[in-house]
C-alpha cells in the first residue's frame, strides 16, 4: 500500500472530490482525518471508510478561522505527525455573469476566500511538516485556461498556483513538497452526483458530451482524481514539487 502508516488530513472531505480522496488514502493504508463544516456528512464518509477496514477521524471546523486550523493541525501532529494533506475546499464563486456586470465584492470573494483558506491550511500544516523534515501539501485547483463568465474563479486559481510555488520554495529546504492538481472542471458528468459513483466519464469516449476539448476525449472520474492524489502524496512522487499536476485530458496543453 502506497500510504501505509502515514497520517493524512483531507480538508473539504465531505465533498465529492474530498470524500473520494479520503477513501483512496484510507484504502492505501493511511489514517485519514476528515475536516469539513458538517458533522453528518463527514460521519457518512468516515463510516464508509471504517466499513472498508480503514481508519478515519472527523473534525468540524471553519477553515477561515486560522486559530482553529492551527489548533487542529497541531493536535493531529502531536500523535504521529502529518505526512500529507489534501485541500478540496470550495471558493463560493459566482459564475455566468460578464465581468462588466459584476460587483467588485462578487468578483473578489472567491479570490480572497481561496487565498485565505489555502494560506491558513498550508501554513498550519507546513509548520508541523517542516519540524519533522517531511510532508506533502496538495491543493485541488481549477483550470488556468481563460473561459468567459467565470467571474473571479480564474483569478483565484492563478493566485493559488502562485501561492503553491512560493510555499514550495520556502518549504522545500525542509523536505516538504507542495503541488496543485489541475482538473478540467468537475470530474465525470452532471448525471453522476454521487461521490461513490466511479462510472462518470467512462462511457463511450468517442462521443462523450463535454469532452470535445480533451485529446483522449476522456473526463476523469472521481476515482481517477483520487488515484492521482494517492500517487502525489506517496513516496513514489518524492521528487515532484512546485508542480502543476495536469490531468485535464488535453483540455490544457503546455
Amino acid at each position: 500500500m502506497l500510504l501505509d502508516g502515514k497520517t493524512t488530513i483531507v480538508y473539504g472531505a465531505a465533498g465529492a472530490i474530498g470524500s473520494a480522496v479520503a477513501r483512496a488514502y484510507a484504502r492505501e493504508g493511511a489514517d485519514v482525518h476528515l475536516v469539513g463544516r458538517t458533522q453528518q456528512t463527514l460521519e457518512q464518509v468516515a463510516q464508509r471508510i471504517r466499513g472498508d477496514g480503514g481508519v478515519a477521524h472527523v473534525t468540524c471546523l471553519d477553515v477561515l478561522d486560522q486559530a482553529a486550523v492551527e489548533e487542529h493541525a497541531s493536535a493531529v501532529a502531536a500523535a504521529n505527525g502529518v505526512d500529507a494533506c489534501f485541500n478540496a475546499t470550495s471558493n463560493d464563486d459566482l459564475q455566468g455573469i460578464p465581468l462588466t456586470q459584476m460587483q467588485p465584492g462578487d468578483f473578489l470573494r472567491p479570490v480572497i476566500k481561496a487565498v485565505t483558506v489555502h494560506f491558513n491550511i498550508a501554513t498550519a500544516v507546513g509548520r508541523q511538516m517542516t519540524r519533522r523534515g517531511q510532508g506533502v501539501i496538495l491543493v485541488m485547483a481549477g483550470g488556468r485556461e481563460a473561459i468567459p463568465r467565470l467571474g473571479g474563479s480564474h483569478v483565484a486559481w492563478a493566485a493559488l498556483a502562485g501561492l503553491c510555488r512560493q510555499l514550495a520554495a520556502e518549504f522545500g529546504p525542509y523536505g516538504v513538497r507542495v503541488n496543485w492538481l489541475l482538473s478540467p472542471g468537475s470530474p465525470g458528468d452532471d448525471e453522476h452526483d454521487d461521490p461513490g459513483d466511479h462510472t462518470a466519464g467512462n462511457g463511450d469516449e468517442t462521443a462523450a458530451p463535454g469532452t470535445q476539448g480533451l485529446l483522449p476525449r476522456h473526463q476523469p472520474s472521481y476515482e481517477e482524481v483520487a488515484n492521482i492524489a494517492v500517487f502525489a502524496a506517496s513516496d513514489w512522487a518524492r521528487t515532484i514539487t512546485a508542480t502543476e499536476i495536469n490531468f485535464t485530458g488535453g483540455a490544457v496543453i503546455d
